[in-house]
């Protein structure tokens, strides 16, 4: 048997798109002669689609994609994710579904089971899980047919009551086959690797796994789908963050005709466990996931041009690099806003950081607006010393320049704010907060600089200045970050333990951090809720961002 798997990028909503797309992948299928060909999990409809299936016309229309579609699958068979109605009464409405498409019929239709409620994941919000399990019998070959997570409910600790394919292997399947939307993360990869070889160790049997790709507003999905013959060796691997096939040989005898591009371990499987902070951990992966989030932002917003506060420091030379490879030098447009505060040489690592991009740059000085602003408010400060309001004062008079030049020519402006910022609460709100899409607020400080020293390594585009020098807002004489916060190789350390591993106070000090600190720090994060709660999305890359995946109160008292 010959199965093609289709690693796609598709549009939440955009069923025309989505299905045209599926329908060429289907002719280009017939062409080679496979008998079947899977696409990913929801790939009618996009993934997650949220509350868009609460929707009837919604729904509806995911029908009306499939009942196109299944007239291509007349001598082809074909495996489309999408949303399916529950006729009974009791529970949810709607079933997370894999419909088997064949002689222009659904000859099947694979509901999940395993409804994964965690992180970014809010399936039993919408979905009821399956009732029954059943192979589907096509060509000689029986196939077990899951969705997702139904893989992933493995090891001494299960999350679900239910195994899917505990229950199928009664009905002696040939094949797995499992679709899914599992999204990137810098750990994700390898854990996905080691889930579906751990699957074809326990039931012997071959698995494909066909994985989406492209990026949903903050979720990225790498693809990376996945094909392992029944004694779990790799013989396919598609790449990461683009659209591919595969074609593979189902043997008679259920081994997969391909050359093994990774044998099988003789020992146990074992997850990745990132137990502590790297930051240069598959950074050349983040640093794709980024370019691929801020690209499918703007082509599936239907935007075009950027614009950029270059401040000649780290963040906005990253984010700026990011996004000039993204879009397109020439879409990309940096302004530099230099107060009385900014040091010159500042502005000279800005300005040949756009001139390496070739992006297009303006400066305009905010001195003259900010003397303004502390003229009028003279009377009301009443000769009170400098403090943080005269510091957001030039914050907000950046954003409100950016934000001005994106309303005046059609920009979308790029935050520029990293993790470690977000995380305990250095940065101000309306000023360099603002924007449309947060690129590098899930890199903590330290992964930004790997992912400086990764855009450099063919030749210097960000100007070494850049990154020696010491971090600083530049809102005051001499400031520099390590004023206000601790140095960023010990706080992302302590960050990433409370944040990424859930690790409370008492744990993380028993790693050998300063106590003091830890309470300082946990302290931060925990009070600064309110200004992440009005952030824009974030390009998720880590195992935790801030955002959907990340729901804690705003009025609270835990740890403060």
């Amino acid at each position: 048997m010959k199965i093609i798997l289709s690693q796609q990028n598709y549009h939440i909503g955009n069923f025309e798109s989505n299905t045209h797309k599926i329908i060429e992948a289907i002719k280009s299928a017939k062409t080679k002669n496979a008998d079947l060909i899977v696409f990913s999990e929801m790939s009618i409809c996009g993934y997650p689609a949220r509350d868009f299936v609460d929707f009837s016309d919604f729904i509806n229309k995911c029908y009306q994609s499939i009942d196109v579609i299944k007239e291509y699958a007349d001598d082809i068979a074909v495996i489309v994710g999408a949303p399916d109605r529950n006729p009974v009464k009791e529970g949810k409405d709607l079933f997370n579904a894999a419909f088997f498409l064949y002689n222009k019929q659904i000859q099947n239709v694979a509901h999940k089971t395993c409804l994964p409620t965690y992180d970014v994941f809010d399936e039993y919000r919408y979905f009821e899980p399956a009732y029954n399990w059943n192979v589907i019998e096509f060509k000689g070959k029986k196939i077990a047919l899951t969705i997702c997570e139904d893989i992933w409910n493995l090891g001494d600790n299960p999350l679900y009551r239910i195994c899917p394919m505990d229950i199928l292997m009664s009905q002696q399947p040939d094949v797995m086959i499992n679709i899914s939307a599992s999204p990137f993360d810098y750990t994700h990869i390898e854990d996905r690797k080691a889930v579906i070889k751990a699957n074809v160790l326990k039931y012997k049997l071959p698995l494909i796994y066909c994985n989406a790709v492209g990026s949903q507003t903050e979720i990225v999905f790498d693809g990376a789908s996945l094909v392992f013959d029944k004694d779990a060796n790799l013989c396919h691997q598609l790449p990461q963050f683009k659209e591919d096939i595969a074609e593979v040989i189902l043997n008679d005898n259920g081994t997969i005709e391909s050359a093994v591009i990774e044998p099988a371990l003789t020992g146990p499987v074992e997850q990745l466990d990132t137990l502590y902070y790297v930051p240069s951990l598959n950074i050349s992966q983040v640093h794709d996931a980024i370019i691929l989030g801020i690209r499918d932002y703007f082509f599936k917003m239907k935007f075009t041009k950027a614009i950029i506060g270059s401040s000649g420091g780290i963040d906005s030379a990253v984010t700026l690099a990011l996004a000039c490879k993204a879009l397109g030098k020439e879409n990309v447009r940096a302004i530099l806003m230099p107060s009385e505060f900014s040091t010159s040489h500042s502005v000279k690592d800005a300005e040949q950081l756009s001139k390496n991009l070739g992006n297009p740059y303006d400066i305009i000085s905010i001195k003259n607006i900010y003397d303004q602003f502390i003229q009028d408010l003279e009377p009301y400060f009443k000769n009170l010393p400098f403090s943080i309001a005269e510091e957001n004062i030039q914050s907000r008079t950046r954003g409100n320049l950016l934000m001005a030049l994106a309303n005046k020519f059609g920009y979308i402006l790029l935050n520029t704010s990293n993790k470690s910022e977000l995380a305990t609460g250095y940065g101000t709100l309306y000023g360099d907060m603002a924007g449309g899409l947060g690129v590098i607020g899930d890199c903590y400080k330290t992964q930004v600089y790997e992912l400086a020293k990764f855009i450099n390594i063919e030749k210097e585009i960000i100007p070494l200045n850049i990154i020696t020098k010491a971090p600083s807002a530049e809102l005051r004489h001499e400031q520099k970050d390590s004023d206000s916060l601790p140095e960023y190789d010990i706080l992302d350390k302590i960050l990433y333990q409370y944040i990424e591993k859930v690790k409370g106070p008492n744990e993380i000090k028993a790693q050998g951090f300063d106590a003091a600190l830890v309470d300082r720090i946990l302290s931060m994060v925990n009070k600064n809720e309110y200004k992440r709660n009005q952030f824009c999305p974030i390009i998720r890359v880590s195992p935790k961002a801030f955002g959907v995946g990340r729901r804690v109160p705003i009025v609270a008292n835990y740890l403060n």
